[in-house]
């Protein structure tokens, strides 16, 4: 099986195509299954309306038959008082007589449960049923004693068929003669009712195979369609895609090109020009020993400034590279060197709060958020004309979130919206890195100001450490 497996090699457009079309024969497939339970419990919902509606004419035909019984010998009753035996006598023979169709009969029972009237079934006559109960332990007689002593309704039980002495569904209809203690009712066999639901039923069901037979081609045929589709976009994607990755790759290159290229400007117009008064401070030194003509303490000092303004400059150049805090003390003291030196170098009032995070960050996001902070302290330094800048780190139940904010010009709507600054581009690709969102809200014209809110997801939050973290501020 393996070497078999080893041979299979797919081609990229056959993966391609295996990974488009197997989720449509899963989505397809769950469709029509849910297509075919939506349409069998919708007819099952038809067949019981169908079903309860035949009932509810049975019962409004029993009802018909029990009050036209009843008017036929109500001069009687009415007239009778409750110990009138011949009275009695004279509606049960009246009843007896009251038989229909082929099983359909009018019964009478005293509310002991003695059996005064049964003209199909004449044995149970002048016997004790009120504990008789059908093949599913209804107790029918004692139930249908109770509902005559609350006036009248229905019971559905099963029941002997006078015909043939088998059990079938039947629908009992009783009422009262509360003055002589009597249940008279009638009853029909529904039969017929629930022969005319399994043939609805069946018939339901042929209409459902046939419709989800209906489905299965349309879906087949949109399954070929969609695939075709799918194919067709996939490619265009494919191309697109290796030509954002050219794109982006270029980026990269330009990125690497510019970061080269203000590494050299800041070394030959800082750097070099500081080395090389040191040089003329010493050459001066020099010249003023060999000639015995002058102290050379002045230019000597003035080197030993210079180079130790130079060794400044190395340091802070090293620090933009790459920060030795943001390794040895974690984001928020790096952070807070960053937000001090740039106070120092321009002047700008700046607030720094935090949450110590210590090095609870992992390391893809601590270089990214403090590349973020750079990049928007450069661009608050040159395009933003602020007089104060607001930075503030902290974590949340949803990770880290890192907010810059200041009350200058603001940016461009526009701009905003394409991101086509590199600097904009640099910190969107960075935050999209750890799965995280940049947010940069700007209220140019009137208001002013921009905050650039960079937050990271809590998948990149190391776990805490013992000591519970403090707060800092700092104000510069």
């Amino acid at each position: 099986m393996r070497r078999a497996l080893s041979h299979l090699r797919l081609s990229y457009a056959q993966k391609l195509s295996l990974v488009a079309a197997v989720p449509l024969i899963l989505a397809v497939a769950a469709i029509a299954v849910l297509v075919a339970i939506q349409s069998r419990a919708l007819a099952e919902r038809e067949i019981q309306a169908l079903e309860t509606q035949l009932i509810e004419a049975k019962k409004r035909e029993l009802r018909n038959y029990v009050t036209q019984a009843r008017n036929g010998f109500y001069f009687i009753y009415g007239s009778a008082a409750p110990n009138d035996q011949q009275a009695k006598d004279q509606v049960a023979q009246i009843l007896s007589a009251m038989i229909y169709g082929d099983e359909g009969f009018f019964f009478v029972y005293d509310y002991d449960g003695n059996n005064l009237v049964s003209p199909r079934q004449t044995e149970m006559i002048n016997n004790n049923h009120l504990a008789l109960t059908d093949s599913r332990g209804t107790h029918v007689v004692a139930n249908l004693i109770d509902i005559a002593r609350q006036g009248d309704g229905y019971l559905t039980h099963l029941w002997p068929k006078p015909s043939n002495g088998r059990e079938a569904e039947m629908i009992t209809y009783v009422t009262s003669f509360p003055s002589w203690r009597w249940a008279v009712g009638t009853g029909v066999f529904i039969d017929d009712v629930l022969t005319s639901v399994a043939e609805a039923r069946a018939d339901v069901e042929t209409r459902v195979q046939r419709t989800f037979y209906y489905i299965s081609g349309i879906t087949l045929a949109a399954l070929l369609m969609v695939f075709g589709s799918g194919m067709a976009l996939n490619i265009r994607e494919r191309r697109l895609a290796d030509a954002k990755l050219k794109k982006l790759t270029q980026r990269v290159f330009d990125a690497q090109e510019e970061e080269r290229s203000r590494v050299a400007r800041e070394l030959h117009d800082g750097i070099s020009q500081i080395l090389v008064g040191v040089r003329y401070a010493l050459d001066s030194a020099r010249r003023r020993l060999d000639k015995g003509s002058g102290d050379a303490t002045a230019p000597l000092t003035q080197g030993i400034e210079n180079l130790g303004t130079a060794i400044a400059e190395v340091r802070r150049i090293s620090r933009d590279l790459r920060p030795g805090a943001l390794d040895d003390l974690g984001l928020g003291p790096a952070l807070k060197a960053l937000v001090e030196d740039f106070a120092d170098r321009t002047g700008i009032e700046t607030d720094f709060q935090t949450f110590v995070f210590r090095n609870r960050l992992d390391q893809d996001a601590k270089i990214a958020l403090y590349r973020i902070a750079q990049e928007a302290l450069t661009n608050i330094e040159r395009h933003a004309a602020a007089t104060t800048v607001s930075v503030d780190l902290r974590g949340h139940k949803r990770g880290a979130t890192l907010r810059i904010s200041d009350n200058g010009v603001g940016l461009d709507r526009s701009l905003s919206r394409r991101s086509t600054g590199i600097g904009l581009r640099n910190m969107q690709e960075r935050v999209e890195q750890l799965d995280g969102t940049l947010r940069i809200l700007s209220g140019a014209g009137n208001q002013g100001g921009t905050v650039i809110e960079a937050t990271v997801p809590l998948t990149h939050l190391l776990p805490p450490e013992s000591s519970t973290p403090g707060k800092e501020r700092v104000r510069a």
